[in-house]
């Protein structure tokens, strides 16, 4: 159907025709001299009442509104669960056979009346039905959200939902629902009756211990209807027993946590596997053991505090050092230092090189060591012979006065991050007292916190960095950073802002600066979930990155087995997405060619199980009748 609409009322076009007609008339009816005939005239005369009119027509805003209407059935979205807790209880052989069955009966008897378009989701939403109960993990959330993304504007008669409502992924999907303007009924699957069964519940561990320590593991085990019958609890490494204790269930809904600590006999990735003994009929033996990597290192890294002499300053960073348990801190008065430097991973300098205390011998063994080294100014800094240290700061004077100097945080800085809590702690941290002079900063140096005297904020540095090919200096242009602590707790009443800050301070510094032409980066623990990717660079003689060469890797598993593949080239670097591995331990080794050289580059990672799914088996058919 189509009509002609205007923005102004229809009946104006009578005015129009009119307006035509009278400009012709007065341009025509009284000419009596004129070199054209009268039917020529007539016909001019018509041609411009219509050309008028048409103008005056055509200022009504006019439109042609066509109108095509067809029949489109209505859209039945039918969305299947997929995750490995539907075949988990005593119905599983009828969900892998009969039920696969009956789905598709189903489907194809609703498709004469309707559209039906079908989905399978658990970590994923997939467009097809071919199921194998093999998801991992269950998202119904995110199912919801791309239903809604895909068919907010379609004829959609219902969503049917088949599903045991387990869900241990995403938001709770009652709240993910809410959008949806279409009516939802759901399908309740598995089993609500709570069934006999020993479950490794949670294990709690740290993924990277030291050689020699010893690393706390905490087990939290769960029987269901096993009052009166026990377990034994073990924990094997390379098919050899080093923890045993026997479990037993006193009620039909048991817990209980199991902490231990397991000695770090290895270097590298250590595979344990924590289990649970089997029980007489129990629903599951899936859920009785769970494999843990432990990442055991060389080492803590070692910082040493040296002091011109004792200052409040030194316990502040001491302690907040030992909160984070991958560092070891020696303190000392320069004049009882009696150790090799070789030893430490970072220097801090506090008030250091003085005038009493010149210290030359150890700064040239820093300098020559390359030893990563935080300075913190203070009265007593010598700041003469600090300028010849090329730390990245310069400060200049005829006489050095010192002003109170309260840090303001540099939005620009991106050596690292600090979390927002930390920021807003940090606006209130007390003034250091910091030398008033002329601060040059070389161009490699940046800032973390700037100075602000009195109520003016300058672009003076307080606590830098400056990063050469070599080495990492840091400094704190002032005194007093136990005020910081103090403050901190005053506001939080804990030390977590400042600990972040000394902390990130450390890390950076004491990772040592990378000369490799190869470099090759990736997580060292992955779920059988995820893909496993790599990043690689690749740089020249003159240190730019290039992408000419061809960068190989290969993975190789626990049993020898070796995978190789090829990185994708991006602008200035390499990309390679592995896909997913079984649960193992992995070696691998990525190769370059540059001219006539070959660089190499190893490392390791696991891949864990994801039992979540073997975990939780009693259906939550609750949540899908809230649902529908």
């Amino acid at each position: 159907m189509t009509d002609i609409v205007t923005t102004y009322p229809l009946w104006l076009v009578i005015f129009c025709l009119l307006l035509g007609v009278a400009y012709a008339a007065i341009l025509y009816y009284k000419e009596t001299k004129s070199e054209y005939s009268s039917p020529l005239k007539w016909v001019m005369a018509i041609f411009r009442t219509f050309t008028v009119s048409l103008i005056a027509f055509l200022l009504l805003n006019p439109l042609i509104k066509t109108v095509s209407r067809h029949t489109e059935k209505p859209v039945i979205i039918f969305a299947q669960d997929n995750s490995m807790s539907i075949v988990t209880g005593i119905d599983s052989n009828y969900y892998q056979t009969n039920y696969l069955q009956n789905v598709e009966n189903f489907v194809n008897e609703i498709s004469s009346i309707y559209s039906v378009n079908k989905y399978s989701f658990g970590n994923k939403v997939s467009d097809n039905l071919s199921l194998n109960f093999n998801e991992k993990q269950t998202d119904i959330s995110e199912l919801f959200s791309e239903i809604t993304a895909r068919y907010s504007h379609r004829n959609v008669g219902a969503m049917i939902v088949a599903s045991d409502g387990i869900y241990n992924k995403g938001m709770n999907p009652l709240y993910a629902s809410a959008g949806l303007n279409f009516p939802v009924y759901t399908i309740a699957l598995g089993d609500t009756n709570v069934q006999k069964d020993v479950i490794l519940n949670k294990v709690n561990y740290n993924r990277i211990a030291y050689l020699g320590n010893e690393f706390p593991v905490e087990v939290i085990v769960n029987g269901n209807k096993c009052a009166g019958l026990s377990s034994i609890l073990t924990i094997t490494r390379d098919g050899t027993e080093i923890f045993r204790k026997s479990i037993l269930f006193k009620t039909d809904n048991y817990f209980e946590t199991v902490k231990l600590h397991i000695e770090a006999k290895e270097t590298g990735l250590q595979r344990f596997r924590v289990r649970l003994s089997a029980i007489a009929d129990e629903i599951s033996l899936t859920n009785n053991y769970q494999d843990i990597f432990i990442d055991v290192l060389e080492g803590r890294q070692k910082i040493l505090i040296l002091a011109n002499s004792p200052h409040p300053d030194i316990s502040a960073l001491k302690q907040a050092i030992l909160s984070n348990r991958n560092y070891e801190v020696e303190d000392f008065i320069i004049r009882d230092f009696d150790k090799q430097l070789s030893a430490y991973n970072l220097v801090i300098l506090h008030g250091l090189p003085s005038t009493r205390n010149a210290i030359n011998g150890i700064l040239d063994e820093i300098h020559e060591k390359q030893i990563p080294v935080l300075y913190i100014i203070t009265t007593q800094t010598n700041l003469p012979m600090f300028n010849k240290q090329k730390s990245g700061l310069v400060i200049n004077g005829n006489k050095i006065i010192y002003n109170e100097a309260v840090p303001v945080f540099n939005n620009d800085f991106s050596l690292f991050s600090l979390s927002e809590k930390a920021l807003q702690t940090c606006e209130l941290f007390p003034p250091l007292i910091s030398p008033y002079g002329t601060n040059n900063m070389q161009q490699s140096a940046s800032s973390l916190f700037y100075q602000k005297i009195g109520s003016v904020n300058t672009n003076e540095p307080l606590f830098l960095f400056n990063q050469t090919f070599d080495t990492k200096t840091g400094i704190v242009n002032g005194s007093g950073i136990w005020k910081w602590r103090m403050a901190n707790y005053a506001r939080e009443e804990n030390h977590e802002a400042f600990n972040e800050i000394i902390n990130k301070t450390i890390q950076f510094l004491s990772l040592k600066v990378d000369k490799s032409f190869f470099r090759v980066f990736s997580k060292n623990n992955f779920t059988e979930n995820d893909d496993i990717e790599f990043d690689a660079e690749v740089y020249n003689e003159s240190y730019e990155l290039i992408t000419a060469p061809d960068v190989t890797l290969t993975i190789t598993n626990s049993e020898g087995k070796r995978f190789p593949y090829s990185f994708n080239k991006t602008l200035n670097s390499y990309y390679l997405n592995a896909g997913s591995l079984p649960v193992d331990n992995y070696k691998y080794s990525a190769r370059v060619k540059i001219g006539d050289k070959l660089l190499t580059e190893t490392g390791e990672f696991t891949v864990s199980a994801l039992n979540i799914e073997k975990i939780n088996t009693v259906a939550n058919h609750n949540l899908l009748y809230n649902l529908a």
